[in-house]
């Protein structure tokens, strides 16, 4: 499904450049951006806002009824009661523009996990692959066998003593797929070297078959706020694509809701 938006946003991808560190967060704050812009103007012209005022005010008065109502239980259940109501009805107005947006967010959502979440491998710059198996598998060999353009720079085999075995390799720009030896069945996977930012093969490959759990590339993961210095920040400087986004888009939505007057 998100390769439907490929056309449409890839060109976007090729104007960064894979080295900028910079990119990724000017990126996923243009995207937080716009899709709070196009929610906010879905949700201003899909719901009835004067009826969404007028329910959002009476909530408001009712709360007030009810701070005056605590030795009077008897009408406190009946102004609660009516508060719920309108909360409900309010609530109902709220969720008809999110079944409009649900499905092209969450299309968008994927499209930026795949595209987003971690830097490419450079040409001719040294990355890692490894492997990871259970202690049943200690003291057995593994080996890598990599194609034409990608050069091996650790040992080709290598004898399983810890839980992780790595190599470190790199490449000229391409796809291609390295394949792994264990005890006589081999594992194929795929790896992207891209001198374009956006582009990077499944990180993390789970197999869990015959004491081989998964294969993993070293790719490094984007955190954009800490890549623009403020990764002293406690929680937030770690944050990655999707924290980034939720923070974006929640300072973006409260801005745009303001300015164009959406309750």
């Amino acid at each position: 499904m998100t390769s439907l938006l490929d056309p449409l946003l890839n060109p976007i991808l090729n104007m960064v450049p894979a080295e900028s560190s910079m990119g990724p967060f000017y990126l996923i704050i243009s995207f937080s951006l716009l899709i709070s812009l196009l929610t906010t103007i879905v949700y201003k012209f899909v719901t009835n806002q004067d009826l969404m005022r007028s329910l959002k005010h009476e909530l408001k008065e009712l709360q007030k009824e009810m701070k005056t109502l605590k030795d009077n239980p008897e009408r406190m259940m009946e102004v609660q009661k009516k508060s719920m109501e309108t909360n409900m009805k309010y609530m109902t107005q709220s969720f008809k523009p999110t079944l409009i947006t649900l499905i092209p967010i969450i299309i968008i959502f994927g499209w930026m996990s795949a595209h987003l979440a971690y830097y490419p491998i450079m040409s001719d710059s040294n990355f890692v692959v490894g492997i990871n198996v259970d202690d049943e598998l200690i003291n057995q060999n593994v080996s890598i066998e990599v194609p034409e353009g990608i050069t091996l720079i650790s040992e080709k085999s290598q004898t399983i003593n810890s839980n992780n075995i790595e190599w470190t390799l790199k490449g000229k720009e391409g796809d291609y797929s390295l394949l792994f030896k264990v005890n006589n069945k081999t594992y194929e996977k795929e790896v992207i070297i891209s001198n374009t930012f956006g582009y990077f093969s499944e990180i993390d490959s789970k197999i869990k078959e015959d004491s081989v759990n998964s294969i993993y590339i070293s790719n490094k993961p984007v955190k954009p706020l800490k890549n623009i210095g403020l990764g002293f920040i406690p929680w937030i400087g770690g944050f990655g694509w999707l924290g980034c986004y939720i923070l974006f888009s929640i300072i973006f939505s409260i801005i745009i809701r303001k300015l164009l007057r959406v309750v």
